[in-house]
């Protein structure tokens, strides 16, 4: 069916985007005073951008505004759904999607929480975030599974072919989500430049997922982009707010869950290259540091840093990642399944 003639479909899409747009917006005026009075505030690196030192103290956890705001209008969508008529095919991958972001969300309280308590900004190690999230993926494909929401067969982009891996579907499963979740939260470094890239892959997704009709994974995508969009209110820059890792890594479980929603795992390498970028960027940089006894391959990883000292501003290295984000966002639409 093409989806784009079903105005219902297009309909729930704009109102998903529009309530967690709004909500995101109101909550934020009330969370970053509140914020500000707990002294909530973020901790800079002393390696860092020496000019990013006149952030500190600004709000973080501001990422608790949107996944509060998205998780309002999807429990209203489920409501619907339930009680009035229904709008999913399948509303257990739409649930379990949501939860496994959720929980992403709450590696990163745990972590905000630390790196607060102790005033640092060092919270979880990387090794006991990286457990966590291959703990969550785990459980996330095994329930999945469990729903007969997943299969072990996996589609290759472009080429149009299915490939049956078995259990090795599973070993490539959970790196993809941890490494998404991981590369999503290290674009958060500089004013707006995570919900404005999650907000580009975000539309990305809606129009893939109404392409294919559906229509779990177009509300999914518009809370999503209306949630970081309403962010982006007070964080573009000069960010009023940040996200911190509570709003990065649920943000980075939710663009993951969205692709194996969309039985299309390997799109989001596609369309989300610039998040894996920043992680390569960061494993380039270690290795060719180890390797070379003390040279660095960047002015400073992740990537987005790198152009800072090379004297782009924050404002410019936005709107290049996102320009780039576009371009490989429409790129994708051919690699998607028939």
């Amino acid at each position: 069916m093409p989806i784009f003639r079903d105005n219902f479909i297009l309909t729930v899409f704009c109102l998903t985007l529009a309530g967690s747009f709004g909500l995101t917006v109101l909550l934020l005026r009330r969370l970053i005073p509140l914020l500000k009075s707990m002294k909530a505030g973020q901790k800079i690196l002393d390696i860092g951008p020496r000019w990013h030192k006149s952030k500190e103290g600004t709000p973080t956890m501001g990422g608790l505004a949107f996944i509060a705001a998205m998780a309002v209008v999807f429990g209203i969508c489920f409501a619907v759904d339930r009680f009035a008529f229904p709008l999913f095919a399948r509303p257990q991958k739409l649930a379990l999607t949501f939860c496994m972001a959720l929980l992403s969300g709450g590696i990163g309280v745990v972590d905000d929480l630390a790196k607060l308590r102790h005033k640092r900004n060092e919270g979880l190690t990387s090794g006991q975030k990286f457990f966590l999230q291959v703990a969550l993926a785990g459980l996330y494909l095994f329930c999945m599974r469990a729903a007969g929401c997943l299969s072990t067969a996996l589609y290759l982009p472009y080429v149009d072919v299915w490939v049956e891996l078995g259990l090795f579907y599973y070993i490539f499963a959970l790196i993809l989500i941890a490494g998404i979740m991981n590369s999503v939260n290290l674009s958060d470094g500089i004013d707006g430049l995570c919900a404005s890239l999650s907000a580009c892959v975000g539309g990305f997704f809606a129009l893939a997922a109404a392409l294919c009709a559906q229509s779990e994974t177009v509300v999914l995508a518009g809370l999503c982009t209306g949630g970081c969009l309403g962010f982006l209110v007070y964080n573009f820059h000069p960010a009023k707010v940040f996200m911190g890792d509570t709003g990065s890594l649920f943000l980075g479980g939710l663009l993951a869950g969205m692709a194996f929603m969309l039985d299309n795992p390997l799109i989001i390498v596609v369309c989300g290259f610039v998040f894996i970028a920043e992680t390569v960027s960061v494993m380039l940089q270690v290795t060719f540091f180890k390797l070379t006894h003390g040279k660095r391959l960047f002015k400073m990883a992740p990537i987005h840093h790198h152009f800072e000292k090379c004297g782009w501003s924050e404002v410019k290295i936005v709107a290049v990642f996102c320009l780039v984000t576009l371009l490989l966002c429409g790129l994708s639409f051919p690699g998607l399944a028939e």
